[in-house]
């Protein structure tokens, strides 16, 4: 497997799509969490946005002590969707391109081969976190330094929980759009498919139960995205009103990282007894 995940490496490596995606995410956190907040602190009561909020409070939510809130916060919808995609087109774009079978005349089983796909899956995940998290810490200096705010930080420990908690929630979707991938045999269904639920089918759910069906409202608690909410919810201590959208708290945060646990499992499991059960071609 170690010569399969080394592939596995090159390959997303030279993949121009995984650094499409990785722009995205990082300008979509960039935006978000800084430019946009930072216009609203320049212009003051001129922006109707801002009106009723002190000036002192747009400001800190862009100083380092709130780096993890703006590197994570938009991790459930955005990010996760983007993520999806990325497990969708690595493994879906091996049956678009007919390669698959190629790769497993030779001497890797399927079994390894799939393992190496979702190593390196991980791998990549984990580099878009700390990508995202450098720019913000560098976002965040430079607005400290240049409006006189303070340059205190979260504890390691929670900058480390953060990030991990992060991490957690782009592979499940990650993981999500490459069993996907493996169930439909292409990427543009399975990224069809999975963009919708995220931004759309989930949000939507939610939405009826707590007004209409309060009684299922524990299903509604089961989804990846209220649990990816939660989660993100749980690692950052954010308010609920500075809460970006998608995270909540839905559950508590051991119950969240319980269910996304489960959720990568089942993910994997059923791509992998997907792939070695059923024909390729």
């Amino acid at each position: 497997m170690l010569g399969s995940y080394r592939a596995e490496l090159l390959k997303l490596r030279k993949r121009s799509a995984v650094w499409v995606l990785f722009g995205a995410g990082l300008i979509l956190s960039l935006i978000f969490g800084y430019l946009l907040p930072y216009l609203g602190y320049a212009t003051g009561d001129q922006n109707p946005q801002t009106t009723g909020v002190p000036r002192d409070a747009i400001l800190a939510g862009m100083l380092p002590a709130r780096v993890i809130d703006n590197t994570i916060g938009g991790y459930p919808i955005f990010a996760g969707a983007l993520a999806l995609v990325l497990g969708a087109i690595v493994i879906g774009g091996e049956y678009t391109w007919g390669t698959l079978k190629t790769i497993f005349t030779q001497r890797p089983g399927r079994a390894s081969i799939l393992g190496a796909q979702f190593l390196g899956l991980a791998t990549m995940i984990a580099l878009w976190v700390l990508g995202i998290f450098t720019a913000c810490a560098l976002c965040s200096i430079g607005i400290a330094a240049a409006e006189g705010g303070s340059m205190s930080w979260p504890g390691i420990t929670d900058i480390l929980q953060g990030l991990a908690g992060g991490w957690l929630v782009l592979m499940t979707w990650c993981l999500a759009g490459a069993a996907l991938a493996v169930a439909f045999r292409n990427v543009a269904l399975p990224i069809g498919l999975g963009v919708v639920w995220i931004l759309g089918i989930e949000t939507l759910l939610a939405g009826v139960v707590n007004s209409l069906l309060p009684d299922l409202k524990f299903l509604s608690n089961a989804l990846p995205g209220a649990n990816a909410g939660s989660l993100v919810f749980a690692v950052t201590g954010m308010a609920t009103g500075d809460a970006p959208p998608g995270v909540r708290d839905a559950v508590d945060g051991g119950r969240a990282l319980a269910t996304l646990l489960a959720y990568c499992l089942i993910f994997a499991g059923v791509a992998a007894w997907t792939t070695r059960r059923r024909d390729v071609s």
